[in-house]
């Protein structure tokens, strides 16, 4: 079985970190997700997605994200029943992330190129630079192998 979702958005608001019982770190925040085509008035409408980082991931989220933001997030979508005030029955969707990357390039007085973080590593790993990050190797004569 296959539970694989991707989106990219804005963040609505700042995440909120908060702690469980235990200690485990675990930030929710909502994005604002632009559909592929234009409503019945001619604009393009979006769709607000609550998502849940835990652990190192959720303190990623919470330390290098903020409102307005652009970040891409992949993980699972998540289906939670629950009972509202009045008692009835409602369930709501969320996507609980196991990546989330910045989704635009960072603004002035932020390091330049773009990081992303994995809940399964303990820190960011670069996935773009500058040129000046990288070198040519010793013998290499520039030329494509193929």
């Amino acid at each position: 079985m296959l539970n694989h979702i991707a989106i990219m958005g804005r963040l609505v608001r700042d995440p909120e970190l908060r702690h469980t019982k235990s200690g485990t770190p675990v930030s929710s925040f909502r994005l604002a997700v632009e559909r592929d085509f234009k409503g019945e008035n001619g604009e393009k409408e979006s769709d607000f997605i609550d998502v849940i980082a835990w652990r190192s991931t959720g303190e990623f989220v919470s330390k290098y994200f903020s409102k307005g933001k652009m970040a891409v997030v992949s993980g699972r979508l998540q289906m939670r029943n629950w009972t509202d005030k009045d008692g009835g029955k409602r369930t709501s969707a969320e996507v609980v992330a196991d990546n989330v990357y910045f989704g635009s390039a960072r603004t002035d007085g932020e390091h330049a190129g773009q990081a992303a973080f994995s809940g399964a590593e303990d820190s960011p790993r670069r996935v773009a630079g500058n040129a000046s990050d990288f070198a040519l190797l010793d013998g290499d004569d520039g030329e494509l192998p193929f």
